[in-house]
């Protein structure tokens, strides 16, 4: 499940919300809007997010946060790592290959990880040292 999905179910459960009748005012099948719950679909179109905002008369911060848990909740995710250096590429291509063997312990360790980096404030990237090697590049022992 996503956290998009997780929080229109739990939405829609707390108010006593068919999903049927969440389908049809939204205009998709039941089918496809079951799917979406589950986290079996791609991050919903702006149309439907503002569809679903419009259906659970969502305003302000509750929106804001309905938004960018949509925007987390894309379930095949593609990288970008190159312009990380070889290591950004290492990190990317082996949490690709490994990500299914991951605990759920494994998981939230690195969101913690993650969530540090982004409290950091923002530098500008480090030049290379005089030794032709990037700070994140440990010495030869």
């Amino acid at each position: 499940m996503t956290p998009f999905g997780a929080r229109v179910r739990e939405l829609r459960r707390e108010r006593g919300l068919l999903l049927k009748d969440m389908a049809a005012h939204l205009g998709v099948s039941s089918a496809y809007l079951s799917a979406l719950e589950r986290g079996e679909r791609g991050k919903p179109t702006w149309t439907l997010l503002q569809g679903v905002l419009q259906y659970f008369r969502i305003i302000w911060d509750e929106a804001d946060e309905l938004l960018r848990l949509a925007d987390l909740s894309d379930p095949k995710v593609k990288i970008d790592a190159s312009a990380g250096g070889q290591q950004a590429v290492l990190l990317a291509n082996r949490l690709a290959r490994e990500f299914g063997a991951l605990t759920d312990e494994d998981v939230a360790a690195i969101l913690a990880v993650l969530d540090r980096a982004a409290a950091r404030p923002r530098t500008s990237p480090q030049p290379p040292s005089a030794s032709g090697r990037g700070s994140s590049e440990a010495p030869n022992a």
